[in-house]
């Protein structure tokens, strides 16, 4: 049985969405950076067993500095949340606690999963002391760029996205 399910991907500018959608559903990377102006939509079917799959829906929202500014009739229908922010750039994960607040409050009881992206940019090392020091929580650190991870994020939100039928 195949379902399709709404995903949005959130997050402040230049964090990388565009990117991650492009890695998982084409498996491809450009450094060529475009602005998503409004929403861009991207469709992918996972496989998760051989009787059950799901086909994600995935809106890639323009970039906000601040998560009010989402129009909400882009969230309407949503069934899951990828909120990405940048390893590189402080700025997009300072008020993290706050943002995920804000997407908690407008998509109540939705899987949300938060995900650090470019971590290739970063050592190993630096990147811990980082998440250390600014006490950031996360379900994934991600490189669209290498690809590490990204499959993981995808296929980790459609099961839990499956169990909630």
């Amino acid at each position: 049985m195949q379902r399709s399910k709404k995903v949005v991907i959130l997050g402040h500018f230049g964090v990388g969405k565009t990117s991650l959608i492009r890695r998982f559903v084409t498996n491809q990377f450009s450094d060529q950076y475009k602005v998503t102006i409004g929403v861009h939509i991207s469709k992918k079917v996972v496989t998760l067993s051989a009787e059950e799959s799901i086909s994600m829906i995935l809106w890639d929202l323009e970039g906000t500095d601040s998560l009010d500014q989402v129009r909400d009739a882009y969230l309407l229908g949503t069934h899951g949340v990828i909120f990405v922010f940048d390893v590189t750039r402080p700025s997009t994960f300072q008020q993290l606690n706050s943002d995920l607040k804000i997407v908690s409050k407008k998509l109540p009881e939705r899987p949300l999963l938060v995900v650090g992206n470019k971590k290739d940019l970063v050592s190993e090392k630096d990147l811990n002391e980082l998440l250390l020091s600014h006490n950031i929580s996360h379900d994934f650190l991600t490189s669209a760029k290498t690809g590490d991870t990204v499959e993981d994020v995808f296929l980790n939100l459609a099961t839990l996205l499956n169990t909630d039928a």
